[in-house]
């Protein structure tokens, strides 16, 4: 398999022949407004500009999204994506929504979802901790099986927390994403992974690759890539946890 870190949650992936756009975030640097009540509300989003063309990252057989927040799936992705591509999202609510942006091959992934031959297994997350988790919403991850590649987990807007657990024991990925740039408000705790998570993932599934991607893309973040490489070679897990740079390319 081949994964394409392009910026922030928004990710290429070649599995099985087949070519996914993960969390569509396109437009130029500095469209939106910073998400209030955080860090760098001088800097409006996406921080950063996009590492390759349009035309290139949306090269591909389907688009997942997991949820419809601005940093995930935003006006741009809208905009320039084919109305008639097949689109996976989380749930019913989602699916009328995109709908509604003209979208006309929506489907709601499942536990048993299967395109082109390649299971798409819906998993469990939660964006974040403690109240904010009602105020961010319904999240999914992703687990990607098939005969002819390793299994990959993309785990989505997500903390560490008993159900990634669960999900690592009952699917024992050998390659996981994970959101890792510990998104915060300045009330409340992580909506996302930090540091301290990412560990727990390796802890848990420990002779798997682990990818920490939405890192430094939108001006709520707090872990720096250079904090996350300086913490993961403390712990000596440098060789099983890879932090990319935006455009950058692994082939698994």
């Amino acid at each position: 398999m081949k994964i394409q870190q392009i910026r922030n949650a928004t990710l290429v992936v070649e599995y099985a022949g087949k070519k996914f756009l993960i969390d569509p975030m396109l437009a130029v640097k500095g469209t939106y407004p910073p998400f209030p009540n955080s860090v760098r509300q001088d800097q409006n989003n996406p921080l950063v500009s996009l590492p390759t063309s349009i035309e290139n990252i949306i090269n591909v057989d389907t688009v997942i999204v997991t949820h419809l927040h601005l940093d995930h799936f935003d006006e741009v992705a809208k905009d320039v994506l084919p109305k008639d591509i097949k689109m996976f999202v989380q749930i019913e609510d989602d699916a009328i929504e995109v709908r509604k942006a003209g979208f006309q091959n929506v489907e709601v992934l499942q536990e048993d979802t299967v395109f082109e031959e390649i299971k798409l297994i819906k998993t469990k997350g939660e964006h974040g901790r403690g109240e904010i988790v009602k105020l961010a919403g319904l999240v999914c991850g992703v687990v990607f099986k098939h005969q002819t590649e390793k299994t990959l987990y993309v785990a989505g807007d997500t903390v560490w927390y008993d159900g990634v657990k669960e999900e690592l024991d009952t699917h024992k990925p050998e390659i996981i994403v994970v959101n890792g740039g510990d998104n915060q408000f300045l009330e409340g705790c992580s909506l996302v992974m930090g540091k301290d998570d990412i560990y727990e993932v390796h802890k848990a599934a420990p002779n798997a690759k682990i990818i920490s991607v939405h890192m430094e893309a939108v001006n709520h973040w707090t872990l720096s890539r250079e904090e996350l490489k300086s913490f993961i070679h403390e712990k000596g897990i440098s060789s099983n946890v890879l932090v990319p740079e935006d455009g950058e390319l692994y082939t698994l």
